[in-house]
């Protein structure tokens, strides 16, 4: 009989204590002003090097932030020039722990922020571009970082 090779053995033991032996990374109980307040942006790379979503927050107490995404799909067009459809939204998010969450009016749409560590967002977008009020293909979500920690200013048209 043959004896099975160690090394695959390993592997496989591994393999299976990665699976399942790793927890899924906890909430926190809470995210500061100071973490919650800022600029984000998520950069574009490759042939869109320059061009970057930007999401601005704000603290405004009893559980709320006040949320700014300006958000872009740029595109070229057959002509070889740059082209771009946007995707806005300013509202109130609710806040627990560490995490955000608001649902247009409509119920179709759910965007969710996360602060992963002071400093680094992350966005995820329930529902499609039309559902959100964003341009064709405009999405939000991605992992932001903080540009800059001072409070953001806002068009007060809301």
């Amino acid at each position: 009989m043959k004896r099975p090779d160690v090394r695959v053995t390993l592997c496989v033991l591994t393999m299976a204590f990665c699976a399942f032996g790793v927890p899924a990374q906890k909430s926190r109980p809470s995210v500061s002003t100071a973490e919650v307040t800022g600029t984000f942006r998520m950069n574009f790379t490759g042939k869109f090097k320059g061009s970057y979503d930007e999401i601005k927050i704000a603290s405004i107490g009893r559980g709320k932030i006040r949320v700014f995404m300006d958000l872009l799909y740029p595109y070229k067009l057959p002509n070889g020039d740059d082209m771009a459809n946007l995707g806005q939204l300013d509202d109130d998010f609710s806040i627990k722990g560490d995490t955000a969450t608001y649902t247009t009016p409509s119920g179709a749409c759910t965007l969710t922020i996360r602060f992963l560590r002071p400093g680094t967002i992350k966005v995820e977008q329930k529902g499609d571009d039309a559902d959100c009020g964003f341009g064709h293909n405009v999405m939000a979500d991605g992992t932001y970082r903080k540009v800059s920690s001072r409070k953001p200013k806002f068009d007060d048209a809301k």
